[in-house]
């Protein structure tokens, strides 16, 4: 692995396996298959698809809050290379530190029993990293400043806030313990469209000053596009198309990346929307369909396409692309 790359997957797999019915196999819920990824410090790394596609699993995995079927995921840092696959005891509880997720729902995610000071104060208390209450009020202050919570909020408690405060306080509390590595899960996507610019504005900033590593999840493009700088399209489980951003936009290869970008509305009252509409649901990640797992649901489907796994490969620098047929397809585009 690359000393710039804080934490990569090779050939991950993620399965969860049901309750068997009857006789037979038992069914596994295949949530992540053949994950390759490469997330370098201090990026902002994107990760879209539509809703069940594997997104927030992956980020899980990434955290070590998900079993690891096959495959592996390494952190390394400049002190410290762990194998999260084996991460366990006081390694874990060290990562624990390092690695930090935002929820998605600011509403849910907080006690409502506890005070925002409580609440921020949480992880250092657990952790063990400071040693007394004065040095934990002084980091919960320095915290809350940063996330633009005033010193009257810390005697609060949750339901005092609105959304967009909420979402600074679930913030605050993964910042509290320095880590290098934060999960942001679709952190945005609850908030009103002002308050998500806001929010998204608050952690670019906080990116900028720290060199914290963020990986984005959401199901929103134009969100990716004004905070990511890197970006890797999701489709049941695997992952179909990564570039950096401005190629993923420029030069996309792939129809499901197409679908995706043509979703996005247009600012221009003038220029009328051209969505492209995916016929049917997507399939079960139980039991994927053979060869492309997007074959049932492409426009742009061969006969090769539904027998044939397409190859993971690289089109140009930094971008790759699952498709037998991207070439074309690029062109067809006009990208």
């Amino acid at each position: 692995m690359s000393n710039d790359v804080l934490i990569s997957a090779r050939d991950l797999s993620v399965h969860f396996p049901l309750r068997r019915l009857g006789f037979g196999e038992r069914p596994v819920v295949r949530a992540c298959e053949g994950i390759n990824i490469e997330i370098e410090k201090g990026s902002f790394f994107g990760l879209v698809g539509e809703s069940g596609s594997g997104k927030t699993t992956l980020g899980r995995a990434m955290l070590k809050a998900a079993p690891i079927s096959l495959g592996e995921i390494t952190y390394s840092d400049t002190d410290v290379t762990y194998d999260l696959g084996s991460l366990k005891g006081l390694e874990l509880k060290e990562y624990r530190k390092r690695a930090q997720l935002i929820f998605q729902d600011p509403y849910a995610a907080l006690s409502p029993r506890m005070t925002v000071r409580d609440i921020i104060a949480e992880p250092l208390e657990v952790m063990g990293i400071t040693s007394s209450r004065a040095e934990t009020d002084e980091k919960v202050r320095e915290i809350a400043a940063k996330c633009r919570l005033n010193l009257e909020h810390l005697r609060r408690f949750p339901h005092a806030f609105s959304g967009g405060q909420r979402q600074r306080i679930s913030i605050a509390r993964a910042l509290v313990s320095d880590p290098k590595f934060i999960v942001a899960d679709e952190s945005v996507a609850a908030l009103d469209v002002s308050i998500q610019a806001d929010v998204l504005n608050l952690l670019n900033s906080i990116q900028e000053e720290s060199g914290i590593t963020f990986l984005f999840i959401s199901h929103d493009l134009s969100v990716i596009a004004h905070t990511c700088n890197f970006v890797a399209v999701m489709y049941l489980g695997q992952i179909v198309e990564a570039a950096p951003t401005h190629k993923l936009f420029s030069e996309t290869a792939h129809p499901y990346t197409r679908a995706l970008l043509s979703a996005i509305p247009s600012l221009d009252p003038d220029v009328r929307g051209h969505a492209q509409k995916l016929e049917g649901e997507i399939p079960s990640p139980i039991n994927p369909p053979p060869g492309c797992r997007f074959n049932t649901r492409c426009p742009h489907a061969q006969e090769r396409c539904r027998s044939e796994v397409p190859e993971w490969r690289e089109m140009s620098s930094g971008h790759h692309v699952a498709c037998h047929f991207s070439e074309e397809l690029r062109a067809e585009f006009g990208t």
